[in-house]
């Protein structure tokens, strides 16, 4: 029998572009509940996007959206917008960690506020996303938390070109390592999704031309993988650090193609891996 996720209830944090959307929109094709709780509610003078976009294109794939307006660093704001979303919709099923700030640089490089904005969305924000979301889950049927982040990996060469941000997306990984033990009694399942290859994005072009986008794969192969693990019973699949084309090989897809943006181009493949 085919997973679904219809009628459940999707908190995605940053989901008002890029992967967090595409996982939104591929929730709402089974027909999902998908909350897009960011900041942006206004044109952005550098990435396409807003929160309203987003709940329009989720809207358009057959689901149910809502937007949240949401700095995911205030926790008063981050509880009113999970009761919010839960009154709306009637509960939450699923939180999806993936609002993340980046800035990869060596240690003389990294201005402070820089450092305490990796670390405050990155680190503080899931935490405190997961603290507000643990009421409303633990009365759901299925319930799920899934962050993008790495694969924990101790080995100096993931941390000396940009120490800052390691530490800030390793602590989202070690979220999942502590959340997924502590939460098993609970029936809740805790898991990271991360990608292969740089997956293309608005936010590529932040990043100058270090990185073109026909090197790169979309964010489908993100929500796909995501919907895999989402619809996975919670007490199978939990505290497990998932690779993007390893779970679509687990759940029977193999053809990756589809998901280049130019097939037959190499693939660059993402930090950490």
């Amino acid at each position: 029998m085919t997973q679904t996720l219809k009628q459940k209830t999707l908190f995605i944090t940053g989901g008002s572009r890029g992967i967090g959307l595409a996982i939104g929109q591929r929730a709402a094709q089974d027909g999902a509940n998908v909350v897009i709780a960011a900041k942006t509610d206004r044109p952005h003078p550098k990435l396409p996007g807003t929160i309203h976009d987003a709940v329009q294109a989720i809207d358009d794939a057959g689901g149910q959206g809502l937007a949240i307006k949401l700095d995911i660093r205030d926790e008063n704001a981050v509880a009113n917008a999970m009761a919010q979303a839960a009154d709306h919709f009637g509960g939450i099923d699923v939180l999806v960690n993936n609002a993340s700030a980046i800035y990869l640089a060596p240690t003389e490089a990294v201005p402070m506020k820089r450092f305490d904005l990796m670390h405050g969305v990155n680190v503080r924000g899931t935490f405190v996303c997961s603290q507000a979301a643990l009421p409303y889950l633990e009365k759901a049927d299925n319930p799920h938390i899934l962050n993008l982040a790495p694969p924990l990996n101790m080995d100096a060469k993931w941390f000396a070109p940009h120490v800052a941000y390691t530490m800030a997306k390793y602590g989202m990984s070690m979220c999942v390592l502590g959340m997924a033990e502590e939460f098993k009694p609970k029936g809740i399942a805790v898991n990271a999704l991360w990608p292969r290859t740089v997956i293309a994005t608005a936010a590529l072009a932040m990043l100058g031309d270090a990185v073109q986008a026909d090197n790169c794969r979309t964010p489908k192969i993100m929500a796909d993988a995501a919907h895999w693990i989402l619809s996975q019973p919670a007490d199978a699949l939990t505290g497990e650090f998932l690779i993007d084309d390893e779970t679509l090989a687990r759940a029977g897809h193999t053809d990756l193609d589809q998901y280049a943006v130019k097939p037959g181009e190499p693939l660059l493949p993402d930090l950490f891996l």
